[in-house]
């Protein structure tokens, strides 16, 4: 599955990281050319904030991820 979402700050980084950690497979980011592992603060930090990002979820339900962030995802 994949979706779009914008942080704006590093609270909502760290909220997202808490998030994805909670749920197997992959979570990966995508901005450009870069990619990185969603349950990686650091890595979301280095990508930037206050910019949309696609969300890639590998897993078994990735709507319910999807659900668990719905506060960061852009229509």
């Amino acid at each position: 599955m994949k979706f779009k979402i914008r942080l704006e700050n590093t609270q909502d980084a760290e909220e997202f990281v808490r998030a994805a950690s909670k749920f197997g497979g992959n979570i990966d980011l995508h901005s450009g050319v870069v990619y990185i592992d969603g349950k990686s603060l650091l890595g979301i930090l280095a990508m930037g904030i206050k910019r949309e990002l696609d969300v890639y979820v590998s897993e078994h339900n990735p709507s319910a991820f999807k659900n668990a962030v719905k506060k960061f995802v852009v229509a």
